[in-house]
């Protein structure tokens, strides 16, 4: 059973935005591990079960490396920022046949001032994004159904980059040319910080995976995968 993240994951989270360096995070290693690390181990691990009934598809992968858990060094090569280290938790429960944080899946965000859970597609490319866009514009009722249904909007909202201009093949009168031009296909949920100290934090976020699953089921659809 997992009790809840530690009262120290925020302020550890906060200390490492405040001294975003190599040998800071040398020093206070064993803390990040003690406070993020291992607690979202736990957590994904306690994910697995519940997650497995949602959608046996989407898969929780509790490992240091290479799993569920998203790496806390940051990639600086093509970056003009190059602090060392990510200063949130992410972790990612992505569809099955997904190699990267591309692929469709659920996910959870933890970082002082913005904590949520999210559902969908981050940062999909061209081809991803013709396949939805079809998909929208071929099935504009249930778009919409999936969308616009009372509990998803009041749980998700979705967010993401969009393109400035209309994407080709789609005019300006298009009645669902807002969502064609959506870059990212992602809904998001905001938690409260009390929420991820909860021992009841596993069954809160698969309720909100649950609302977001025929929004997910609609992105998978239009890409041939199985939700």
């Amino acid at each position: 059973m997992f009790n809840g993240f530690p009262k120290e994951t925020l302020p550890f989270l906060a200390e490492l935005a405040e001294n975003n360096d190599r040998d800071w995070f040398r020093d206070n290693k064993p803390r990040y591990e003690a406070s993020v690390l291992e607690p979202a181990m736990e957590f994904v691990e306690a994910m697995a079960g519940p997650l497995r009934k949602v959608s046996k598809h989407f898969t929780a992968v509790s490992k240091r490396s290479g799993g569920s858990i998203m790496r806390v060094y940051r990639d600086t090569r093509f970056s003009k920022n190059k602090t060392p280290f990510k200063t949130n938790l992410g972790i990612q429960f992505r569809h099955e046949f997904g190699k990267d944080v591309h692929a469709p899946g659920f996910y959870f965000h933890i970082a002082p001032g913005r904590i949520f859970a999210g559902a969908g597609i981050w940062g999909p490319k061209n081809p991803v994004l013709n396949k939805i866009r079809f998909l929208i514009d071929d099935r504009p009722d249930r778009w919409k159904r999936v969308t616009r249904a009372k509990t998803f909007r009041e749980t998700f909202e979705l967010q993401g980059g969009t393109l400035i201009r209309n994407p080709r093949d789609y005019e300006s009168d298009h009645p669902l040319i807002v969502d064609l031009k959506r870059k990212d296909h992602i809904g998001i949920c905001a938690l409260d910080p009390a929420e991820i100290q909860s021992p009841d934090l596993v069954d809160n976020l698969i309720s909100r995976y649950r609302i977001a699953t025929p929004y997910v089921r609609f992105l998978c659809d239009s890409l041939y995968l199985p939700c």
